[in-house]
């Protein structure tokens, strides 16, 4: 019999997410807060579309949850009709949600009061890579639970780590969007510099990306950026929810992260010229309404 699977949250990641887990030959229950999304799903893949997060996920051998926030996750999981209320002992939540390493840890100890597995695992490589299933997956908690639940993982993902504890997966997502933060404000600033110079973006980009300058953020965004097409992709909401999750974390660690609050403040000026729902790559937006292009 196939493992039985529910899936809470069906957006641009998770919807085919759980796809992958279908044409994987898993039994998935699927729920999503807007339930003509769930019936969406049901039509193009194997499975059923369920009520409430704890329909989904009773009987369930591993729950799965990707939707919005923390508050979202924490409602999905521990809410009045949250899946961990009807979970059988010994199953396994896992969490791809976005969240603080703290509220990674509070639904993880109340995992563990339930007889529950928990773990942290948020994930990078965007609604591409969903699709692609060609995911990242950065794991907290329990090794026993990770390694019951990583050939369900590689149904979508490309690589998987186990981490560390329980809201290791959240800190290491962190150091991801640190790095990318910083990595699209330099691609940002050089091709807006390649632009006043009056060179041909897209050329230079064919000439340094055979070189140290080359990245995935150059590989992915820098037809795009020299074009200003923004709307698709990751938003800076999103990005502005992550990063506030890194400052402040590194307010209780004691990290330094002076690129990071100053690319931070330019993604709230983004935001504030309308680009809320634009791709992270939208800051060179930023650099050519300052002075025109």
């Amino acid at each position: 019999m196939a493992q039985q699977i529910a899936f809470l949250g069906l957006g641009v990641m998770g919807f085919p997410m759980a796809g992958h887990l279908a044409a994987a030959g898993y039994d998935v229950r699927v729920y999503n807060r807007t339930a003509a999304r769930a019936e969406a799903w049901v039509k193009t893949h194997k499975g059923q579309a369920m009520p409430t997060p704890g329909a989904a996920a009773a009987d369930a051998d591993f729950v799965f949850a990707c939707v919005g926030n923390g508050y979202d996750m924490q409602e999905v999981a521990t809410g009045d009709q949250g899946a961990f209320h009807t979970m059988k002992m010994g199953a396994i939540f896992v969490d791809h949600t976005t969240v603080s390493a703290e509220a990674a840890r509070s639904v993880g100890e109340e995992a563990a009061r339930r007889g529950l597995g928990f773990l942290d695992a948020p994930i990078s490589g965007g609604e591409a890579g969903a699709q692609n299933g060609q995911l990242t997956v950065m794991v907290g908690g329990n090794e026993t639970h990770f390694q019951t639940v990583l050939p369900v993982l590689k149904s979508y993902a490309r690589h998987v780590g186990l981490m560390g504890p329980v809201g290791a997966g959240q800190l290491t997502k962190m150091v991801n969007q640190i790095c990318i933060a910083g990595v699209v404000e330099g691609l940002a600033e050089g091709l807006h510099f390649a632009r006043k110079a009056g060179l041909d973006g897209n050329a230079v980009v064919d000439v340094i990306s055979k070189g140290a300058a080359q990245s995935w953020q150059m590989e992915n965004r820098s037809t795009t950026m020299w074009a200003g097409e923004f709307d698709f992709g990751f938003a800076v909401d999103w990005m502005l929810k992550d990063l506030g999750f890194c400052l402040d974390e590194a307010r209780r660690n004691g990290a330094h992260l002076p690129m990071t609050e100053l690319v931070d403040g330019f993604y709230e000026e983004v935001r504030e010229m309308g680009g809320g729902r634009w791709d992270t790559s939208s800051l060179i937006a930023r650099l050519e309404a300052l002075n025109g292009k």
